[in-house]
Order: structure tokens, then C-alpha cells, then sequence
């Protein structure tokens, strides 16, 4: 299984923005450095949480400082670009890493955003899916002329391909089915983003079979390797210091992002921090969850119960967030890779299996030791051992 972040970034009003974007940064060059697979930054223009406008630029930076992890655009929201210029920018990014770059995409996650352009919403999964059957003909070279009524192209093809033979492509998918069909119509990879809300969790059990269903009936394929899941943890050494440090921020996300800025009526805020981690803890279908505050052995037992309901899947991304302060947010994020990456890969199982043969069989070993020592040394007693130079050993 392959684990990364999913940065959107939610960061509380309040910070300086630049210093924030700075910390987004040196967060991508720990995880590098800690071994995780991917990297996603998504495409926001309101709600005062998310203020990256371009995963291209922010990746391009980030490309920089990172030498090897894989780094996602989660999600360019193509209803909001010509799709010519997003395939040109996609491209440039791909040279730029050496072929590191994930092309996720999107419809569009916040109203605002398409408001504020004159998008009618009811347009923008439609739109989405004509941009897809764009670009992927784009970035595999073809010449093409289309006229729609929101973008045209004239004898258009890309002067620069990707870096990478076959660049991969990913759709977001939240509680309605329609990423997973799109997923399917084009053979490509899924992110499941909506898993901070009870509905997305529970869709999360039976969404994969709109992909396979769509894949079937469009000639495609798509591969249960190619489905990210988000899940949102904080990991401490123990259950309650994870507490201590990720409640309160939380609390905030929780009432002042998720229900004060995603949901319509802004019903469901919980004044008791302690209430709020606690039905965080409830089992959904098959005993999932994807809220971990806790410690590496509760972040194993949620992913493993969610691949066990979910029928499987290819990769793990956690949601960066600033639940915590800076500090304990990098120690959760070192907790994860240290202890519930290898534990889900079997990593140290070589290592766990060595150690528990050579307990168990100790005192055999030791004795065979001691007994070839002795054959060695004749009938000389190991306390009475000649030193170099003469003398006794002790």
C-alpha cells in the first residue's frame, strides 16, 4: 500500500499567509524525507481556509526541495481553466519534476469559487467530463479541433508531451457517485475526499462498484491500486496526549470549516471537544472509521478494518490540517511513518520474526555457545583464560 498527505491546505483564518505557505512546504520536504509515496495540493479560491489558488505552482516549488515523492494536483478543478492551458501546465510541471507529477482533477469542491466566475453549478460535472476526453487526447498527442460552449480548439495539439510515457490520471470522487462513473469512463484512478463526513464514509463500502460498472460498459479498465482514501488522524505516543494536543483545533475544523463552510444548514456543531472525539470513534459499516486521534496501533486498526469493508485499496492519504500545533503535527506525521507504514506493509516482519526465534530458542543458543567455547579451550576454565602477554584473563 502506498501512503502520502492530501493538502488542501486547511489552515484557520488568523496566520500570516505567506508563513503558512512557507510551512506547507517544509511539510512535503519532511514527508519526502520520511518516505511517503505521494503529495496532493488542491485548488481553492474561497473560504478563507484554503488559499492555495495553483497545485501547479505550489508543486513546481515543492519540486524543488523534494527529490523523490510523487506530488499530485488534488484537485485542478478543470470546469475553471481552457482545457488547453491546463494540459500545458500539467506537461511543463512533469518536465520540471522528472516525471514525478499525479494529474488529479476535479469539478470544483467550494460554490463560491464557481459563483464568483458566473459558473452555474448544475454545469460543472459536465463540464468536467468533457475536459477529460480533452485532455487525454491531448496529452497523448493528437491533433483537435472542438467547439463547445464554454471553450474551442483549432487544430490544437501540445507542442511539449509529458516527461512521463503515461502520465496518470485521477478524478475526485465525494459522496454522489459520478467521480467514481468518471473514473471508469476514462480508466482512471479514484480520490475519495469526502470521508471527513459521515455520508462519504458510509458511500466509501459500495462506491467502487460504479467504477467497475462504468469501466465495463465504456471498453476501460480501472484497478482498485489506482483508489486513494483520505483519512484524517492525529497520533501521539498514547490516546490521551493525541487528545491533549489535537482537540481543541479539532473542535475549530470541525464547527468552523466543515459545518460553518461546507454544509448548507450549519447544523451540527459540538461544544464538547471531548464529545466530538468520541463520536469520532464510532464504528461506521464494518466497524470503519476514518477519524483517528490516537496512537500508530489505533491509526493500523482503522485502515485495516476500512480495507477489510471497502473491499481494498491502493493508497492512504492523510489530511494535513492544523489540528495541533507545528511541532506535534510533525511528530504525528513521523509517528505514521515510523510505526503504521511498516506495520501495514510488513516491513519489519523479517525483523519481528528474527527477534522472536532467537528469545524463544535463548538458552539453547547460549548453551551451544558456551559449549563451543569450551571444546576450544580444552580443559581450561573460561575465567582462567591466558591474556595476551601472559597473566589471567577475567
Amino acid at each position: 500500500m502506498r501512503f502520502g498527505a492530501f493538502l488542501p491546505p486547511h489552515h484557520p483564518v488568523g496566520e500570516h499567509p505567506t508563513l503558512l505557505i512557507e510551512r506547507d512546504l517544509q511539510l512535503v520536504t519532511l514527508l519526502d524525507r520520511l518516505g511517503y509515496d505521494e503529495f496532493w495540493v488542491g485548488e481553492h479560491h474561497s473560504s478563507g481556509w484554503e488559499m492555495i489558488a495553483s497545485p501547479e505552482l505550489f508543486l513546481a516549488a515543492a519540486g524543488e526541495r523534494t527529490n523523490r515523492i510523487k506530488l499530485g494536483t488534488g484537485v485542478i478543478s478543470l470546469p475553471y481553466h481552457h482545457p488547453f492551458t491546463v494540459a500545458q501546465r500539467i506537461v511543463q510541471l512533469d518536465h520540471m519534476t522528472r516525471g514525478r507529477v499525479i494529474f488529479g482533477t476535479g469539478p470544483g469542491a467550494l460554490t463560491q469559487d464557481a459563483l464568483m466566475l458566473g459558473i452555474d453549478t448544475m454545469v460543472l460535472r459536465d463540464r468536467q467530463d468533457e475536459a477529460i476526453g480533452i485532455l487525454k487526447r491531448l496529452l497523448r498527442g493528437e491533433q483537435i479541433t472542438y467547439d463547445c460552449d464554454w471553450f474551442r480548439l483549432h487544430k490544437a495539439n501540445l507542442q511539449l508531451l509529458p516527461y512521463q510515457e503515461k502520465m496518470e490520471m485521477v478524478t475526485a470522487s465525494s459522496v454522489s457517485p459520478s467521480g467514481m462513473k468518471l473514473a471508469g469512463k476514462y480508466g482512471m484512478g479514484v480520490l475519495s475526499l469526502a470521508t471527513s463526513f459521515a455520508a462519504g464514509m458510509y458511500a466509501l463500502t459500495s462506491q467502487w462498484a460504479f467504477a467497475e460498472q462504468a469501466a465495463q460498459e465504456s471498453g476501460n479498465q480501472v484497478g482498485r491500486e489506482a483508489w486513494r482514501i483520505l483519512l484524517n488522524f492525529h497520533l501521539a505516543e498514547t490516546r490521551q496526549q493525541a487528545e491533549q494536543e489535537a482537540a481543541q483545533g479539532y473542535q475549530h475544523w470541525h464547527n468552523d470549516y466543515i459545518i460553518g463552510t461546507l454544509t448548507a444548514d450549519g447544523k451540527g456543531r459540538v461544544e464538547d471537544p471531548r464529545q466530538l472525539i468520541e463520536q469520532a470513534r464510532e464504528p461506521g459499516p464494518g466497524g470503519t472509521r476514518t477519524i483517528t486521534i490516537g496512537t500508530p496501533d489505533d491509526a493500523v486498526s482503522t485502515i485495516r478494518n476500512l480495507y477489510q469493508a471497502t473491499g481494498g485499496f491502493g493508497c492512504v492519504l492523510g489530511l494535513a490540517h492544523d489540528w495541533a500545533n507545528v511541532e506535534a503535527t510533525r511528530r504525528s506525521w513521523e509517528l505514521f511513518a515510523r510505526y503504521v507504514i511498516p506495520e501495514i506493509n510488513g516491513l519489519a516482519s523479517g525483523l519481528k520474526t528474527a527477534f522472536a526465534l532467537n528469545k524463544a530458542n535463548r538458552a539453547e543458543l547460549l548453551g551451544k555457545q558456551f559449549a563451543a567455547i569450551q571444546a576450544k579451550m580444552g580443559d581450561r576454565k573460561i575465567g582462567q583464560m591466558e591474556a595476551p602477554g601472559g597473566g589471567k584473563a577475567k
